[in-house]
């Protein structure tokens, strides 16, 4: 066998999202691009605010000795100091570059934390729906991931979340705004779980990390604020990217960052550094370390990105779509008619239309649109998706 059994498995089981990507590429071949409506990956097509590319020439131009040489594995100590003042005005905490931990992406920084906290055994708990290659990183590393139910609404579920921790819980990850419902967690819910995970540390004898995964913190809409987890819980870490608030996923570029009052902070942050070299990231790419450090607090214009949400919204609703309106993020999850996801990504790449299954996210009954498209796609798929409506309620 060219690959092993575990693995053999993972593919067969691989990404709905990645799955429904593959299909929109037939279906382009078959049909041509500009005939296919393609809402399954979270991939931005706003471009990079004005502020990358000025800072981009800058450090492409700039005669800096060694620019694209090895630094030390967390990133480039002016960098992290830069990122460390950002998150600690979003945070409220106090952080120093001695804090930060520069990845290769939310994916990279998730890697190297889990690696960094999990023995073999151990167990991390995540709020369904969510982004599922979480239990693939979490496996990465000898842990088991544990599901924990939602309230209505897409709220965390704290009683939950509780029901699932025991004597091997090394972790809970968050996700807000969440991928796929797009919604944001009041702080009362994060206030309910950091008193929930003290009283459960306390039990079982260990701290609980709270893993914040924050990737689409700043595309938050109409005021929205999306609270601090530091600021709520001492054992907490943010790992988040650059890929959806600057629209560079293709970069790769992110950061871990450690609450100053976590359990053995410094020891965690050195554990998190040695888990980016011997993972193979080594070091973030040392070209955009130095763009995104001229870029902190910058964000691509979200307003953008609301009016896509209101547009497909409105039209959704009218077709009796059950939805509820995103708060951030770029996705809408809505729920299939007659509860079947299957059913109804099926029927829509009849249409030419590209949705990714709620099971996907484990949790059945519903679909994801990713909504980061041009304008006349959305437009262009209305009367595939109301025929849909109609055909699937009329069986």
């Amino acid at each position: 066998m060219a690959v092993s059994v575990r693995i053999q498995g993972m593919l067969e089981s691989s990404s709905w999202i990645r799955r429904m990507f593959e299909a929109g590429n037939a279906l382009r071949a078959a049909h041509g691009a500009e005939k296919v409506c393609d809402f399954s990956l979270g991939n931005p097509d706003v471009e990079p605010p004005p502020e990358f590319q000025r800072a981009l020439l800058e450090v492409v131009s700039a005669p800096i000795p060694r620019k694209h040489g090895y630094m030390p594995n967390a990133g480039y100590p002016e960098v992290r100091a830069l990122v460390a003042e950002q998150v600690g005005r979003e945070q409220g905490a106090a952080l120093s570059g001695d804090h930060i931990v520069m990845s290769c992406g939310a994916s990279g920084a998730l890697n190297a934390c889990l690696k960094a906290i999990l023995d073999p055994g151990d167990e991390v708990i995540a709020s369904v729906p969510c982004f599922m290659e979480y239990a693939s990183y979490v496996d990465n590393h000898g842990g088991k991931l544990l599901f924990a139910p939602c309230r209505d609404g897409f709220d965390l579920d704290v009683a939950g979340i509780e029901g699932r921790i025991g004597p091997r819980t090394a972790a809970v990850i968050i996700n807000s705004p969440n991928n796929p419902t797009g919604r944001i967690y009041p702080e009362s819910t994060l206030r309910e779980l950091a008193d929930m995970l003290l009283r459960a540390g306390r039990r079982t004898g260990r701290a609980i990390y709270l893993l914040s995964d924050e990737p689409y913190r700043k595309l938050a809409y109409e005021g929205a604020v999306v609270p601090a987890v530091m600021r709520l819980y001492p054992h907490s870490l943010v790992a988040t990217s650059y890929s959806k608030e600057l629209s560079l996923p293709g970069e790769r570029i992110g950061f871990a960052a450690v609450n100053p009052a976590a359990d053995d902070a410094r020891r965690l942050v050195d554990g998190i550094i040695l888990c980016t070299r011997i993972l193979g990231y080594v070091n973030a790419p040392a070209l955009m370390q130095r763009v995104v450090a001229r870029l902190q607090g910058k964000a691509v214009d979200v307003e953008i990105y609301r009016k896509k949400r209101d547009l497909f919204c409105a039209a959704l609703s009218s077709m009796g779509y059950e939805l509820s309106k995103p708060q951030g993020a770029f996705y809408i999850f809505p729920k299939a008619p007659k509860g079947d996801d299957l059913a109804l990504a099926r029927a829509l790449q009849e249409e030419l239309i590209l949705v990714v299954p709620g099971r996907g996210f484990n949790y059945p009954g519903y679909f994801r649109i990713a909504y980061c498209v041009d304008t006349p796609v959305i437009e262009r798929s209305f009367a595939g998706f109301e025929r849909v409506a109609r055909k699937l309620r009329a069986g």
